[in-house]
């Protein structure tokens, strides 16, 4: 009876855990293709969150059982390795779970269905490599086609003739076109500012800061020539290493005090003038003021324009752009430590101001892209889908095959499974027809969430496969069937490789759990 209890108990989890998994999958599931849904996402906080992209609804998302977590880290993996697809990679786990339950009552072993998935798995990229096509890195327009049809499904959809080139000039700057095999996409910085319209993004060779100059007593917006210290250091008072109080019962000694602290920052600005500075970008400090109004004054009147509130993070990509080394302290402050630039000016974005460094340098090391909107929502959504273009441009440079869309691909990787089922006969052959039938939920939803007939759709989608029309897809602009290779609807290979790998990884080891144990 023993053996029983654990053996019903071990399914039962199997079972739980599918369940679970499959309703975060059907949760998103309306969000995907062009046709999609939006979801509105409110916090604890009360802030609002409108996108239709599958990695940050699955992160904002509050998810509590552990398998269904799964789902949640399956999209963030897929988002770190091809960017997009995030939708897709958990609606086509999600269709492999269904399959799943259907096997396991036909009596197959989990270990079977995992082997046979994996199997299934390795076919598909077989397939895949058969009909994806070589592209070259110098072929700017198809890497644009590429961008846009990544545009295509976001909220901010309408512009994607403005940032599908943005993002594919962005990594072409910052790669070698003949050697290139990977992007560090941390190489291009992406600013937000709120004011103005998406119109507004542009692409900057230099750098840009979202917030303006420092304006005490009337210092420089505009430098030409400029020779940058970027300072780790504050231009203020000195404090004592312990907290200690200083009591003064007298005018003469608080005037003394006055007077040092003067002496002392004034000191410390001349040093920086005596090397030739003009331009001095201070990094935000926790401890104290990294200015105060004196030093502020004494920059003004030393003619050095003066920007603040530098992140740490930031560091490192400002020194490579401009060349400058950051400095700890005023000791070490000389010539050979600063940037160079043609000009730096003060900006009027919108309602704000924004401080622009061009004329760098390192042109070709390093990109900003300044992306604006009207509110913080449209801005927020712009940047998430300017990061999925540059991330298919990413793909594109490590793996250089593209596919077209619309569900063209997993209908055509079905139908050789399906085939192959048939000649490899036994147990395996139910568990490829399983992977196939999986993958075809991937067009069925692209056109359902098109308002298309799901099922019309696909027959007649599988019919023109048939017929050896490969680029054959859903295209859901004239809701019919087309060659989506003529109508430019192309993706990387990487983002449809990696989308089946990974959801198989992720399903088998679902599958191999029979047993949750709670600690505390």
């Amino acid at each position: 009876m023993a053996d029983n209890v654990e053996k019903s108990r071990g399914k039962d989890v199997r079972v739980a855990n599918i369940v679970a998994a499959k309703s975060v999958s059907e949760a998103i599931r309306t969000s995907l293709g062009p046709r999609g849904m939006d979801k509105m996402i409110q916090n604890s906080s009360g802030e609002v969150l409108i996108s239709n992209d599958g990695a940050t609804i699955l992160r904002e998302m509050e998810v509590k059982h552990p398998t269904a977590k799964m789902l949640v880290e399956l999209s963030k993996s897929q988002d770190i390795e091809a960017g997009d697809g995030t939708t897709s990679v958990t609606v086509f786990a999600g269709a492999l779970l269904s399959q799943v339950l259907k096997l396991l009552e036909k009596g197959l072993h989990p270990t079977i269905i995992s082997e046979s998935f994996q199997k299934a798995s390795r076919f598909a990229q077989d397939v895949l490599k058969s009909i994806g096509k070589p592209v070259e890195l110098n072929d700017r327009e198809t890497l644009i086609k590429m961008a846009r049809t990544s545009l295509n499904s976001k909220v901010v959809s309408q512009y994607s003739d403005l940032l599908a080139p943005l993002a594919v000039d962005a990594v072409l700057r910052v790669i070698d076109r003949a050697t290139a095999e990977n992007v560090d996409l941390r190489d291009v910085k992406v600013v937000k500012k709120v004011g103005g319209t998406i119109d507004d993004t542009e692409l900057i060779e230099g750098l840009v800061f979202d917030h303006d100059a420092s304006h005490a007593a009337g210092g420089p917006t505009r430098v030409a020539n400029a020779k940058i210290g970027l300072i780790q250091f504050q231009l203020s008072a000195p404090k004592t290493n312990m907290e200690n109080q200083v009591v003064i019962d007298q005018y003469h000694q608080m005037d003394r005090i006055l007077k040092e602290e003067r002496a002392y920052i004034l000191e410390m600005c001349k040093a920086i003038k005596k090397t030739g500075c003009n331009v001095l970008l201070i990094q935000k400090s926790i401890l104290r003021d990294a200015v105060n109004d004196m030093s502020l004054n004494f920059l003004a009147k030393l003619g050095i324009m003066v920007v603040r509130d530098i992140e740490r993070d930031d560091i490192e990509f400002i020194s490579k752009t401009i060349n400058a080394i950051p400095i700890a302290s005023i000791e070490g402050f000389s010539a050979a430590k600063l940037g160079t630039a043609k000009l730096v000016e003060e900006v009027a974005v919108g309602e704000g101001k924004v401080v622009k460094i061009t004329g760098v340098p390192n042109a070709g090391k390093t990109v900003s892209v300044l992306v604006q909107g009207s509110n913080r929502l449209v801005v927020d959504e712009a940047e998430r889908s300017l990061h999925d273009a540059l991330c298919v441009v990413r793909s594109i440079v490590r793996q250089k095959f593209l596919l077209v869309g619309g569900g063209a691909p997993e209908i055509e990787v079905a139908m050789r499974l399906e085939t192959h089922a048939k000649a490899v006969g036994g147990m395996e052959s139910y568990c490829y027809r399983g992977y196939a039938e999986a993958l075809q939920l991937l067009p069925y939803t692209l056109a359902e969430n098109a308002g298309l007939n799901p099922i019309a759709i696909v027959t007649e989608l599988r019919n023109r496969h048939a017929l050896g029309e490969i680029s054959a897809g859903i295209n859901v602009r004239k809701n019919a069937i087309t060659d989506l290779a003529e109508e430019n609807v192309l993706q990387p290979m990487l983002v449809t490789s990696s989308m089946m790998k990974l959801a198989t990884e992720t399903v088998c080891m679902i599958l191999k759990i029979d047993d949750i144990v709670r600690t505390r």
